[in-house]
């Protein structure tokens, strides 16, 4: 399951891989500029340049070596009588019947979102003691604060 993930998620890595494509050139300009500045060895501004850009590579060579490993999931054609990757779930936690929505997403898709879900790994703590549970049923996570109880209420 680690290697699953949304439409959402896939089009923001892609979209991400393209930032650093566009950022590539003015990461090189400033390594030349710096290293036209004379004595490398004391040249912070080359060292920060050079760092940058092999901060850039990594992400890049990552991201890319990642997408290829990634297989998209719609959510839209997946059952919604249980918990699955993809779902968007209301739960309550049965301490202090506060209300949390989650959707449970892949490892690489753990982003601020516009809508009122919190992306939760499936992986995680809470995700995946989550997954085939159905509506009315609770599950426990154990968590460095203690165990917690939670129940699950709704499921698109």
């Amino acid at each position: 399951m680690a290697n699953y993930i949304t439409k959402e998620g896939m089009r923001r890595l892609r979209k991400r891989m393209q930032e650093l494509i566009k950022e590539r050139p003015t990461v090189i300009k400033h390594v030349v500029t710096a290293r036209e500045m004379g004595d490398l060895s004391e040249n912070a501004e080359y060292h920060a340049a050079r760092e940058r850009q092999r901060f850039l590579e990594n992400e890049f060579n990552h991201l890319k070596k990642r997408i290829e490993q990634l297989q998209v999931i719609d959510a839209v054609n997946i059952p919604k009588d249980a918990v699955r990757f993809g779902a968007r779930v209301l739960v309550k936690e049965l301490k202090d019947n506060s209300l949390r929505k989650m959707q449970l997403v892949g490892v690489d898709e753990i982003f601020e979102s516009e809508d009122e879900y919190e992306r939760i790994s499936i992986l995680s703590p809470v995700g995946k003691p989550m997954i085939g549970k159905k509506v009315g049923e609770q599950f426990t996570v154990i968590a460095p604060i203690g165990k917690r109880e939670f129940e699950i209420l709704e499921i698109k």
